[in-house]
């Protein structure tokens, strides 16, 4: 029986293209691990050898992609952050996520090419937003309602008052 380090994860369902999405996040995230494939058997629920089962790990975190079929879609109601050190940081997760047919949201959301929902924030962007003078965090804020991808040199003027 494998051992289970992570004794709650993300169970993504997919419509066919689990194994080319875990892919596709191996290749955007630089820590990031595929774990042994569970394919279909013949006479399975999907074409024999095709990817059932896809378990990967991304900075530490697992998660399980599943070929579910076209019942069930992502929405909004459920996204990740990803917490980001810098803008470059942020450049590179934003235009990453957003490859081959993504979908720029408002305030650092997007949705990838399989639909799911991300959140690409600088950590100093939180820290600004939770500062105990309202008038400074409330600056941060408006700045970030502003902005489709999240830009630190802007939200630091608000911050600062400038």
């Amino acid at each position: 029986m494998p051992t289970i380090s992570q004794k709650i994860s993300p169970f993504l369902w997919f419509d066919g293209q689990a194994e080319e999405a875990v892919t596709f996040y191996a290749s955007v995230f630089k820590n990031a691990k595929i774990g042994k494939i569970v394919r279909n058997p013949e006479g399975g629920p999907g074409p024999a050898g095709s990817a059932l089962v896809v378990p990967f790990e991304i900075e530490g975190m697992k998660f399980t992609a599943l070929n579910g079929g076209p019942r069930f879609k992502f929405t909004e109601a459920v996204s990740f952050v990803v917490n980001c050190d810098g803008q470059e940081e942020v450049d590179h997760y934003w235009d990453g996520l957003l490859a081959d047919g993504g979908q720029a949201q408002a305030c650092g959301w997007l949705k990838d090419r399989y639909g799911l929902s991300w959140q690409i924030v600088p950590v100093v962007a939180f820290e600004m937003m939770a500062d105990p003078d309202p008038v400074k965090a409330g600056r941060v804020m408006q700045q970030l309602w502003s902005m489709v991808k999240l830009d630190i040199a802007p939200l630091r003027k608000a911050y600062e008052g400038n």
